[in-house]
């Protein structure tokens, strides 16, 4: 039995440092294999794929946006990123057509 906090995570409150987890693990994206179903406490229905650091595991929440943040991705967009400010994120290029 492992002892590491779990912590269920929406993209709004991904920090760059998890989101470059996610990228990691799933260079290619993630598949209906790697989604994990469950439902929250107000019995809602709730999709998320899994990361994990050495004390945390993470689930984070599935969107359009979170699939469109990690094709997108670049390390370098982060260079700068403050860690002592998690609301942070930057703003990465998406397609027009869904913001």
């Amino acid at each position: 039995m492992d002892n590491l906090r779990r912590v269920i995570v929406d993209f709004k409150k991904l920090t760059p440092e998890v989101l470059k987890l996610l990228v990691e693990k799933y260079p290619d994206g993630y598949d209906d294999d790697d989604i994990i179903t469950f439902r929250n406490a107000v019995g809602e229905r709730v999709e998320a794929v899994e990361v994990t650091t050495p004390d945390t595991k993470y689930l984070v929440k599935i969107s359009a946006k979170l699939e469109k943040t990690m094709a997108n991705y670049d390390e370098e967009d982060y260079a700068d990123y403050d860690s002592d400010d998690p609301d942070a994120i930057p703003d990465i290029a998406m397609d027009s057509e869904e913001e």
